[in-house]
């Protein structure tokens, strides 16, 4: 019978294939075809190269006679890519009797089915550049952080090409078909930031337009919380405003450098009437009488800081402790920044302003919460959102080295800011114990006035400001109790 005259059957011979693909014999797997096409092995080779494909598994199922000398064996596969991993598919082997022996049908399909019609299958490199910035803990910036535009402006900074790998399908006629993709994975690099003080300091905001708050950990100068509502493009980091009385403390300071003692009696009438010149009044024409300098402070008596300024100070006394102080200090923060000016003036009028934090001064809520740090720790530090060496690198020159305070003047301070919040400006408006500082309501020209509040709580000093706030006592430090509360 004529059957009997047919080298081999169809199970041998695709069991013969099979084996010779697993072994990458595309040789031997070319003997076993009927008519293959020139380009067989050097189009088997190329696949794999161009796949970068390590390995191959070939599972095959039950052979199925399909009568008139032809039969098919449908088997599952499993390419293990280099940069996908394992990638399987489905095919069949088609096989049939030609010239008096069982031969495989081969047609492009069989070795992937999506290479029927022509289709070819490419991989292709992505050049991506990306940086993540995270958190000092190693964590994700939390979501609605107001922090965004600060890290967005600086992740060019950390960002590197990596290389990304996609696999597409190319069909003549039709348009390319992405299979598999991998991104490149982004450059890591964290901030000074810290999760639960950055989270906190955002949802303290929520709601309230127009507002920043900046946070520093004093010991290092690290930036840990920078959550920025400042609308009209302005800057927390880098525009000034009026600071209003929260520059006391900066006067207090030169005024307990001239030799004014925290105790020493001092006069808070409702106004004063500098000899020769304006006059000043108090906030609400509140006349205290004489009361000590750090009640002075405490209650925020315009007509005593005056009084005492105007009588003990020269301007140039006042810019030499601002500048002391941060106002003439570099600061090196990896997304710039600027601490303010107090200009010397010889008109008595314009440096009396100047003593209550208006005028001529103008600052950085970043410079007043470096302020507060300085003298939480009693050393003047560059605040700075990432690493030392990161800073030095991006701003080109490393940040300034620390500067203690004196001694004498920081301890004054503290005690001083310890009294706003127990019995002046701040009392009662739900902070947290332990928490010093100082109120500010600054006037401006082009409508209500800016809210400050500036203070700190052990490791942790800040700089609350909401443009055209209103009071400082009224609207920034109740937004310093939410933030606090919520660490």
């Amino acid at each position: 019978m004529a059957s009997n005259r047919v080298k081999g059957s169809p199970s041998k011979t695709a069991a013969a294939y099979f084996e010779a693909w697993r072994k990458g014999d595309i040789t031997g797997m070319e003997r076993l075809v009927y008519q293959p096409p020139a380009d067989f092995v050097v189009r088997h080779r190329a696949l794999s190269d161009e796949l970068h494909v390590e390995s191959i598994q070939l599972t095959p199922g039950p052979l199925k006679s399909m009568g008139d000398g032809s039969a098919e064996v449908p088997f599952a596969g499993v390419r293990e890519l280099t940069e996908f991993g394992a990638w399987p598919f489905d095919s069949t082997l088609r096989l049939a009797v030609r010239d008096g022996a069982w031969k495989v049908l081969w047609a492009p399909e069989t070795l992937h089915p999506l290479l029927k019609g022509g289709g070819r299958l490419e991989l292709g490199e992505i050049d991506m550049v990306g940086a993540e910035l995270v958190t000092s803990e190693g964590d994700r910036i939390p979501h609605d952080s107001y922090a965004e535009a600060y890290l967005e402006r600086l992740k060019p900074e950390f960002a590197e090409a990596n290389q990304g790998w996609e696999l597409v399908l190319k069909v003549p006629g039709q348009p390319d078909r992405p299979l598999l993709s991998k991104q490149a994975g982004a450059n890591v690099e964290q901030t000074t930031l810290s999760r639960p003080v950055q989270a906190a300091a955002a949802r303290a905001l929520d709601g309230v337009e127009d507002s920043a708050i900046v946070a520093i950990r004093p010991g290092t100068g690290e930036i840990v919380g920078l959550a920025d509502r400042l609308e009209e493009n302005f800057s927390a980091v880098q525009d000034l405003f009026p600071p209003g009385s929260v520059f006391k403390t900066i006067t207090a300071a030169a005024l307990l450098k001239n030799g004014l003692e925290p105790f020493s009696e001092v006069s808070c009438p409702d106004s004063y009437t500098i000899p020769g010149h304006r006059t000043i009044d108090n906030d609400g024409a509140v006349d205290r009488g004489l009361i000590s300098f750090t009640d002075a402070f405490a209650h925020s008596c315009n007509t005593t800081f005056v009084e005492q300024a105007t009588t003990r100070l020269s301007s140039k006394d006042l810019v030499e402790t601002a500048n002391e102080w941060g106002f003439g200090r570099p600061i090196m923060t990896g997304i710039g920044g600027s601490c303010g000016s107090v200009r010397e003036t010889d008109d008595v009028d314009a440096f009396a302003e100047d003593v209550i934090g208006q005028g001529e001064v103008v600052t950085t809520p970043l410079c007043m919460a470096a302020l507060a740090a300085a003298v939480q720790s009693g050393v003047w530090r560059s605040p700075r959102l990432l690493s030392t060496a990161q800073v030095s690198r991006i701003d080109g020159t490393p940040p300034p080295e620390p500067a203690p305070m004196d001694e004498g003047i920081v301890t004054a301070l503290r005690d001083m800011m310890t009294a706003v919040v127990d019995y002046g400006t701040a009392a009662d408006t739900g902070l947290p114990e332990g928490v010093a500082g100082k109120t500010g309501t600054a006037e401006v020209v082009d409508g209500e006035d800016h809210a400050w509040f500036v203070g700190y709580r052990d490791d942790l000093a800040f700089c609350v400001f909401v443009r055209h706030g209103g009071s400082g006592a009224a609207t920034a430090a109740p937004i310093a109790a939410r933030f606090l509360n919520g660490l």
